[in-house]
């Protein structure tokens, strides 16, 4: 595979991933990666491996069953086998959102934040080895009229 087109297999890949988190095909979203890993970036929690990302992506949901993402712009580190993402997170606060030992009851209200995350991946792979999103529940909270 030449530069190019592992560069565009990964933007593909990210993209893929992306979609596949909104639509909640959560099978499809662990097929992206190498191996299952986020490094949450702002709370400091790391989910390493299948179980732990699948336990992440239902209690991620809890709180904001409808939350999506519109990616903003996607470009790629070839030197650093990179892909940075800069998105809206959005989502409607329909079941309790726990943050920092405080539980918010749902609201009804939707939220629409911007943040960024960054996808690694191993040299020569177009699999993602972990997602870095970068973002603090405060923003979903300020959003929500909360703080």
């Amino acid at each position: 595979m030449t530069k190019d087109e592992l560069r565009q297999a990964r933007l593909k890949t990210v993209r893929d991933h992306m979609a596949l988190e909104c639509t909640q095909d959560w099978d499809g979203v662990i097929n992206t990666f190498e191996h299952p890993r986020y490094e949450m970036y702002g709370n400091g929690a790391v989910y390493d491996g299948e179980e732990q990302v699948r336990a992440y992506f239902q209690s991620s949901r809890k709180a904001f069953p409808d939350q999506a993402n519109e990616i903003i712009s996607i470009a790629a580190d070839d030197e650093r086998d990179t892909v940075l993402v800069e998105f809206f997170l959005i989502g409607t606060h329909l079941g309790a959102f726990k943050v920092r030992e405080k539980t918010y009851p749902p609201t009804g209200r939707s939220f629409k934040v911007r943040l960024a995350a960054t996808f690694l991946f191993g040299p020569g792979s177009a699999k993602i080895i972990c997602e870095r999103p970068y973002s603090s529940a405060d923003l979903k909270l300020i959003a929500l009229g909360l703080l």
